[in-house]
Order: structure tokens, then sequence, then C-alpha cells
């Protein structure tokens, strides 16, 4: 008989022995006990219990979901949000997280928990630069993360794959491949990870130079043309020339001699264009004491951002279901103007998640966002901060800090095809995988998902019937615009 590799990590002298022998709390669970745990949530919540979505009879009204969130954000920029989500099911279905999160809660969980994204669709990964200069494929979005359901991310991320491959004009069988693809790489990841000591599992990634290798192998197997792979190879070096000095060039001008950064309303609005006087000048003057606040959430000792001073900053409208919040840019320089530092100071609200998972709410978002993504990504950007802001009208808001450029790259989805979405989907899913397998019952999940296909068959059948529900919930947001009852500023 085959030995299980799992089950080889949990024997004493096996692979796995550096977990059996750390410290054992309140919540420790042995290898042997996780996969008890996941055996026995088969028994519970069968895989085929994932399949299919119905909504409740008292399915919260999704447009008044938005309306709420709406409530709470910059009231100039809330139609540009909607403008934005109205341009296809698939830019709904990208600020829809709230809506979907409240659907999910509704549906069957093996009680295992995980570090989510929160909002794990498929533009949410991409390319950035590690601190040691390498270019990595990762998760690149942690707005909502929080604690809770492993599933919920592996739902979210599917259907996503579906409600793009249809906004791309896929085959209903092209599409669930796609999608059965991406769970498929999520469970082998699972299980590979499982198998693994912990640091081993702790240390997976995937690097770019590895991911170009993969391209390559899949043009010599024929199952990805030469086209996609040129194309790809053209988004990484395109991410490559993402940095300070390009944002530099690109978003400063000079005023009687200051560098200012370029209005472009209502994108990009500078302090002095956006408050009374008065206010405008009262912030900049406390910028020396926010950056000193937010220079507490990094390492104690020497930082690069000790050797840059404030120079101007501005409010810019970024992606769709974050536009409304409050994002700013602020320009540093360092030894002179061939030396800047961009940083993006991007509000905090409390996760979609939050009132779902339910336990103690984060005492600052700022910080639950950074601690999710040292969680959840192989490597973070070394500037990845937070602070707390009273603004000059006298709210309180959470934010968080990285560097605005890095290297940052992102999959032009629309114009995929088949294979290369394919692959995309293996490559995020196999990710999403790893960013579980730091924070979560790894072992209890593999058991749970098993070799077979049972799971993937079940959520690729909850990705049609959602996206659905997406299409159903796209249509009531148009009839809501107009019915004159949500705003919409559609082209910006």
């Amino acid at each position: 008989m085959t030995p299980d590799p799992i089950a080889q990590r949990a024997d004493p002298s096996g692979p796995g022995a550096a977990r059996r022998a750390r410290a054992t709390g309140p919540g420790y669970h042995s290898p042997e006990e996780q996969q008890a745990r996941g055996r026995a949530a088969r028994r519970a919540v069968p895989r085929s219990a994932h399949a299919g979505w119905r909504p409740a009879p008292d399915r919260p009204d999704p447009i008044a979901l938005l309306e709420e969130q709406a409530a709470v954000r910059v009231p100039e920029l809330v139609p540009i949000r909607h403008g934005r989500m109205l341009v296809s099911p698939f830019t709904f279905y990208r600020g829809a997280a709230l809506i979907m999160a409240s659907d999910l809660a509704a549906t069957p969980r093996t009680g295992f928990s995980v570090q989510c994204c929160g909002d794990a669709h498929l533009l949410n990964f991409g390319a950035f630069a590690s601190p040691e200069r390498q270019m990595l494929f990762d998760i690149n979005d942690f707005d909502e993360t929080l604690p809770g359901p492993w599933e919920w991310d592996v739902k979210r991320l599917a259907a996503s794959f579906e409600v793009a491959g249809r906004d791309l004009g896929f085959a209903p069988a092209d599409r669930r491949a796609v999608v059965l693809a991406a769970v498929a790489e999520y469970r082998r990841t699972i299980l590979d990870a499982a198998t693994r000591p912990t640091l081993e599992a702790w240390y997976a990634h995937l690097e770019i130079n590895r991911l170009m290798e993969w391209i390559a192998d899949e043009v010599r197997q024929k199952r990805l043309g030469k086209k996609e792979a040129a194309e790809a190879g053209q988004d990484v070096a395109k991410a490559r020339t993402k940095d300070s000095m390009r944002a530099f060039t690109k978003f400063t001008r000079q005023v009687d001699g200051d560098l200012r950064i370029k209005a472009d309303p209502p994108l990009i609005v500078p302090i002095e264009d956006l408050l009374p006087p008065d206010a405008a000048a009262a912030t900049e003057r406390r910028m020396g004491e926010l950056i000193a606040d937010y220079r507490k959430s990094l390492p104690p000792e020497h930082h690069p951002v000790d050797e840059f001073r404030y120079v101007h900053m501005a409010r810019k409208v970024v992606g769709v279901g974050s536009v409304g919040t409050n994002c700013w840019i602020v320009l540093l320089l360092g030894r002179g103007t061939d030396d800047p530092l961009f940083l993006q100071v991007k509000e905090a609200p409390p996760s979609v998640l939050e009132r779902f998972v339910g336990g103690r709410r984060p005492a600052h978002n700022g910080r639950r966002v950074v601690s999710g993504q040292r969680l959840m990504q192989a490597a973070s950007d070394i500037f990845l901060g937070w602070l707390r802001v009273t603004h000059h009208d006298g709210q309180t808001f959470d934010y968080y800090v990285r560097q605005l450029h890095d290297w940052k790259g992102s999959a032009d989805v629309g114009t995929m095809r088949v294979p290369g979405a394919t692959l995309y989907a293996r490559m995020c899913g196999g990710t999403l995988a790893r960013a579980h397998a730091r924070s979560g019952d790894e072992l209890a999940i593999a058991a749970y998902l098993g070799r077979g296909e049972a799971f993937d068959r079940a959520v690729a059948d909850f990705s049609a019937d959602y996206a659905d529900q997406n299409e159903r919930d796209y249509e009531a947001m148009v009839a809501a615009v107009k019915a004159g009852r949500i705003a919409a500023e559609h082209g910006v």
C-alpha cells in the first residue's frame, strides 16, 4: 500500500517532527489530531455540500449593502466607485466583496480557520519586489484580511474566474475547466504543504524567474501559445520599470521652484486644492509628527525612511472597491530630486468579514491589514506600516502605509485566452494555498480535501451559480442608478 505522505509528516521520525516538538498550548492539535479533525469534517460537511448557490428568502438587498458602505465614504467619490462597478459584471464583482461576504456567511464551513485575504479575486494577485530585490508572485491586496473560514477565500477566487470568463466570452466548458484548475491547484498545494516541515512550508513562494520557466514549459508542451508567453514576459518587464523614480517623473512638477504632485482631478487632488488653506497648511505642518507615528510601526533599528523628508501629498483614487475611502500619496525626498520615495497611505475601514466571523474586533484596522499581509505574503514591503490620524474635521481614521510603486505588476486579464487563463488560475490557486498554509490548519484542510476532485467539482458548481447571482445583482445596480436611488459617474 502506498504510504500517506500526510501521515508520514505525523511520524515522530518523519519530516514533520519539528512541528511536533513545539510547545503545546490550549489550542494546539497534534498532526494526528489535525488529520482526524479533517476526516471528521468530511462526515459533518461533505465536500459535495459546497456545490451550488441559492439565495435565502431573507438575503440582504445588495444595493442596501452598497449604500451602507457609501454612507461612510468620501461623498464626492462614491459615484465614481459606482460608475467603475457598472462597467461590467466583472467590475461589479470586484467591488462587491461585502455582498459576497454576506452570502458566504450562509454557506457550509468546516470550522478550520486561516488568515483570509477577504477579497481573493483574481486581480488581487500580482508581481512585486521582495526586500532582497527578487520579483515574486503573490497576493497583493489585504484591505479585507481577517482570520476566517478558508473556504470563503477559495470560493471568491474560483467565482472570480467564472465571472471573468463570461466577460471574456469563454464557452461554459472552458470556464469550468479554468475554475477547476484554480481549485485543484489550491488542493494540491495544500496537500504538498501538509507533507513538508513547518519552515519549508512557511518559506514556500513563487519567484517570477520560476514562473517564467513554468510558462516556457507550458509552451513546449503546447498548452500555451508563444504569443501569450511573450505577453507575460512583457508584463514582467513593465513591472520592473514601476518604481519611485518612475512615479516621481509621472506625478510631480515644479511650481515656483518647489516640487508638487500634479493635479488630475478628481483622481489626484493635492492637499492645498482639497482643504481650506488653513486646514491644508495645518495638515502639512503635522506631517513630521504623522511620519514619526508611522515610523513606530516599523522595526526600531535604523530604517531607510529615516533618511527621507516630507515634500508634498495628494489624495488619489485607486481601484474599484476602495474608491471612496481616503487614500493619499505622499512624496518624500532623500539626497535630492534623484532620490524620491512615494508612499501610499490608505484608509483601512473594518474588514467586510468582521460582522460574519465573530470574535473580537481589531483595535486598529491599519495594523490588522499589515499583520495579515505580513503573515500571508512570502515577503513584504519594508515600508509596510500603520498609523491613526485625526482629520481636520475631528474624525479619526486608521491607515496602512506602503510604497506606491515597487516593481508592482498584474496580469492583463482583458487579453487572456483560455490557455493563459488556465495557467493563471493555477498560479492564483497555489499562491492562495501557500498563504493559508502559513496561518491555518493546513493538515486538517488537506485531510478534508483529500486527493479526489469532489471539492473541486463542488466549488465549480458553486461558481457557476454564484456568477448568475452576480449578474442579477449587477442588473439590480443598473436599475438602482436608472431609478435615481444611487448615483454613478461613468468613465472616470
